[in-house]
């Protein structure tokens, strides 16, 4: 059932777009579950970029890969979500291994991610199911999703959002600076473990120190809207991350360079319990016709991508600037959430 099958043909390469011609090698793989026919290395180049670059933002890129699947590779069923998820299982580890290596996981902001994130994405699994299973309606609602964070990204780089949140602004750029100066051997690296240290952790308020500031945010409001984005990330398949990094930055003011471990972590564990709860209702909801049950085959193949780039965006991650991260995907997010809410008005 999950076994791809090898086809050589010269015409379609994958539904939605790709010509067998345009991309040289002709054999290419049917993925049983999707109904979908592309060249293996397609999905694997794809997620490589994307999450190279997301992962430095806490992100793993599902948010970007399933407007991919729906739109270019013509994969609508409700299976995409859970699909999307087993991509966040087999890429994030690598991202994850870095950030904790390099002293830059903030252990009690994960829990608290995990938390509430968890409960959610099973909410939102059945929401996804019951009640958005036609494909112009889920576009219409990840669009809305999509333009939303991309505006706010936008917002967070003005002038005036950039002055209230100062104090951030100047550790990043301290940070930033020191890991320039290791990477051109001016500056040793042996001061660099165990960077975010926690003051404090309570019911109420979590307090951290990273490079000389210390950073604190009320537990319960990251717990209740962790809990939303958990709904919301279990309807889109993304596990949440894309949503809850830049609340982080945005409305607590904390550096991009400690969120990107924790946001991550928790992306991993909630895509897990995601995967789990949508391969188990799947037989419950056989008499729809729909595919609920991840593609396993072709999930692993943007995950394998993902392993590499997420792995080589976190290693490299000290070294970019926040600023462009955050434009990068700005831009992305903002184009993709127009033409998805666009779809349900325009007839294609």
């Amino acid at each position: 059932m999950f076994a791809p099958h090898i086809r050589k043909s010269g015409r379609n390469a994958c539904r939605g777009g790709f010509k067998g011609a345009a991309l040289g090698p002709d054999e290419f793989m049917y993925f049983d579950v999707s109904g979908i026919t592309v060249f293996p290395l397609i999905p694997f180049v794809v997620a490589f970029i994307v999450s190279f670059f997301t992962s430095m933002g806490g992100v793993s890129g599902a948010f970007l890969l399933l407007p991919f699947q729906v739109s270019v590779l013509g994969f609508t069923s409700p299976a995409v979500s859970p699909t999307n998820l087993v991509y966040n299982i087999i890429a994030i580890p690598s991202g994850v291994y870095r950030y904790i290596r390099e002293g830059r996981m903030a252990w009690p902001l994960a829990w608290i991610i995990i938390a509430g994130t968890l409960p959610g994405v099973f909410i939102g699994a059945v929401l996804r199911i019951k009640y958005l299973p036609d494909p112009k309606n889920f576009k219409f609602f990840a669009g809305w999703v999509l333009l939303y964070i991309g505006l706010r990204l936008f917002y967070n780089l003005t002038e005036k959002e950039r002055a209230k949140t100062k104090k951030t602004r100047k550790t990043e750029e301290r940070f930033a600076k020191k890991m320039d100066e290791i990477r051109r051997g001016v500056s040793p690296g042996t001061d660099q473990k165990n960077l975010i240290k926690t003051v404090s952790f309570s019911l109420k308020k979590y307090t951290y120190s990273f490079y000389g500031e210390t950073f604190s945010f009320n537990t319960i409001a990251l717990f209740v809207l962790t809990f939303v984005v958990g709904i919301v990330g279990g309807i889109y398949g993304i596990g949440g991350g894309a949503i809850i990094a830049p609340f982080l930055v945005t409305f607590f003011g904390l550096p991009i360079y400690t969120i990107a471990g924790a946001a991550l972590l928790g992306t991993f564990l909630t895509s897990v319990a995601g995967v789990a709860f949508y391969t188990i209702i799947a037989p419950f909801f056989a008499h729809t016709g729909l595919a609920i049950a991840p593609d396993w085959m072709l999930g692993a193949l943007f995950g394998a991508g993902g392993f590499v780039g997420m792995y080589c965006g976190a290693r490299l991650q000290k070294y970019m600037p926040a600023t462009i991260i955050k434009i990068i995907l700005a831009v992305v997010i903002t184009l993709l959430g127009l033409k998805y809410i666009s779809g349900i008005f325009i007839s294609v």
